[in-house]
């Protein structure tokens, strides 16, 4: 894959939160990724992971939504997890989706 922005931020607003995409990349196949990436010192609490709630996904998603707005066409995307939990990195290929 390709890097196409790192640390993509969306402002909502002075008194709402936007949104981040920690990484968004471009696959072989053409498919853009918005990569989500957690990190955690172990996997006592459940890991890294399980840390992404409802709540952040909706947030990577309004992301995604602000930079397709800027495309002429939209490509096959999908929404991945890297998951670092010591020294372990796991890469998550489609774990929630924009439903």
């Amino acid at each position: 894959m390709t890097l196409v922005e790192r640390n993509y931020r969306v402002a909502r607003g002075p008194s709402a939160r936007g949104a981040e995409v920690d990484l968004i990349m471009k696959d072989k196949d053409g498919t853009l990724v918005f990569v989500e990436v957690r990190q955690r010192a172990s996997t006592d609490h459940g890991g890294a992971a399980a840390t992404i709630s409802r709540s952040k996904q909706r947030k990577c998603i309004l992301g995604a939504q602000y930079y397709l707005m800027n495309l002429r066409e939209w490509p096959p995307c999908r929404f991945d997890v890297v998951a670092i939990d010591g020294e372990a990195i796991q890469w998550l290929p489609a774990a929630f989706d924009a439903s």
